[in-house]
């Protein structure tokens, strides 16, 4: 197995494929670098895809101390898989939590993404539902802590999880599986460092203004959490793109895999052909016909 380590001395575990410019995937909560098998299956004709595992996700290392999952380790652990491979910059590509650490890697450090491919991100993000948001977590990280089999069961029938389960009964079984497998006091530890801990997406707006690297927004139309910040992120990053897939929830590398490739893939040409710029300001202009009375 192959491993990078970060700066604590955390391994993280990691998978490569393909050759070219390099392609780096970060997982959802509840996915693991196996989530991006159709990526990976595909972009490795074009491009040196690396997909890791979060710190707590086996076979990485599942550190005891709770002081070591917060965002900024999320963050730091993009770079530490960069600086392993000795990669100055790549495309980067995170799903949910995997989005929030693209998202806080863009902002911390500009000059390692090539792009910024965040999708999915926004969970608890909105300021008024803060505090629910929270509750949420510690309520289920204790449920991992004391009948794991039956939270995970739990967390994979989300709200946004059964549109995967209805169009691909086969694929969801295969991802509830491999969530299974997590380590339950991995996944309790990175629910209350990293999710629950983690600052508001509206308290990143200036962080986001200051983003200047081509970036790419998606999200399922029915990943209700998820609506509102990705328009908050559109307005405020002057760089980006928003896709909405029809009728997806939250998972949507997996459950739209064809319609994700192609928008990575149409983005990525873009972006190396040097083609994907600026918002025009024009086009942010109050009115709707550009009249005034």
């Amino acid at each position: 197995m192959s491993y990078a380590t970060a700066k604590d001395g955390t391994r993280l575990h990691y998978e490569e494929a393909g050759s070219g410019m390099p392609l780096l995937f970060i997982h959802e909560f509840a996915g693991d670098y196996r989530s991006w098998e159709p990526q990976m299956r595909f972009f490795a004709r074009y491009f040196r895809c690396i997909a890791f595992n979060a710190r707590g996700f086996p076979p990485s290392d599942v550190p005891e101390d709770p002081a070591r999952y917060s965002q900024a380790h999320a963050r730091d652990d993009v770079i530490a898989v960069l600086d392993h491979l000795k990669l100055d910059r790549a495309h980067i590509v995170g799903l949910s939590m995997g989005g929030f650490a693209a998202l806080h890697a863009g902002i911390a450090y500009p000059g390692r993404a090539r792009s910024l491919v965040i999708a999915g991100c926004g969970y608890g993000a909105e300021p008024d539902k803060k505090e629910k948001f929270r509750a949420e977590c510690e309520a289920a990280a204790s449920s991992f802590e004391s009948d794991w089999a039956e939270a995970a069961k739990k967390y994979a029938l989300g709200p946004t999880r059964v549109q995967f389960q209805n169009k691909d009964p086969r694929g969801w079984a295969e991802f509830a599986r491999q969530f299974l497998e997590h380590s339950p006091k991995g996944q309790a530890l990175t629910m209350r460092g990293v999710q629950m801990r983690r600052p508001s997406l509206w308290e990143l707006v200036d962080g986001m203004k200051r983003i200047d690297v081509p970036t790419l927004i998606i999200t399922g139309d029915e990943d209700e959490p998820c609506l509102e910040p990705a328009l908050l992120m559109k307005r405020s990053i002057a760089t980006s793109g928003l896709v909405v897939l029809p009728h997806a929830g939250h998972t949507v590398n997996l459950e739209a895999p064809d319609a994700f490739n192609r928008a990575l893939f149409d983005f990525f040409m873009l972006v190396d052909e040097g083609r994907s710029g600026r918002r025009d300001p024009r086009s942010s202009a109050a009115g709707i016909l550009g009249f005034r009375k």
